[in-house]
């Protein structure tokens, strides 16, 4: 059985630039550690949908109110290979906006600007050994940043409704 998540692809509009906010995970976590991802988690039981999970993780996380984020709409599906399955919603965030990352959960934030995401000379594949399978997998390097798995998957599912 799946464990149910959510994540905000947070899109920060810029007056002349798009960019994607993303965060590297604390390297002390369970899940995931030291990976690179969008803020989000598990699915809480008094959530009302998995917008409301997006925007409380996105505060807890990064510190990022809801006053900010405008939510466009949800993503597909995705489901890991760890036995998670992601509802991705989409959310456009209006600076000026503060962060403020939680330690336990965040060793850094961090934004890539849209327009490298959706440049296919960026969208790389990649092979990994996964309970003796080998799975192949999307992945994005950019900068000092690895960028892969659900993560990436994410990406590409945004590049291939906005191309």
């Amino acid at each position: 059985k799946l464990i149910p998540a959510a994540v905000l692809i947070p899109l920060i509009i810029y007056e002349n630039e798009i960019t994607v906010l993303l965060t590297r995970r604390n390297k002390n976590l369970l899940h995931h550690p030291g990976q690179i991802s969008f803020p989000g988690g598990h699915v809480d039981k008094h959530d009302a949908s998995p917008e409301r999970t997006a925007i409380r993780e996105t505060y807890e996380e990064v510190g990022v109110s809801a006053d900010n984020i405008k939510i466009i709409g949800p993503l597909d599906l995705y489901e890991t290979r760890t036995g998670f399955s992601i509802v991705p919603i989409v959310g456009a965030v209006f600076p000026p906006f503060s962060t403020k990352r939680d330690p336990d959960e965040v060793d850094e934030i961090f934004e890539v600007p849209l327009c490298f995401c959706m440049d296919t000379r960026h969208h790389e594949r990649h092979n990994h050994i996964f309970k003796g399978q080998i799975r192949q997998f999307h992945a994005f390097s950019y900068n000092n940043y690895f960028i892969w798995g659900a993560t990436a998957g994410i990406l590409m599912n945004l590049y291939e409704i906005l191309k």
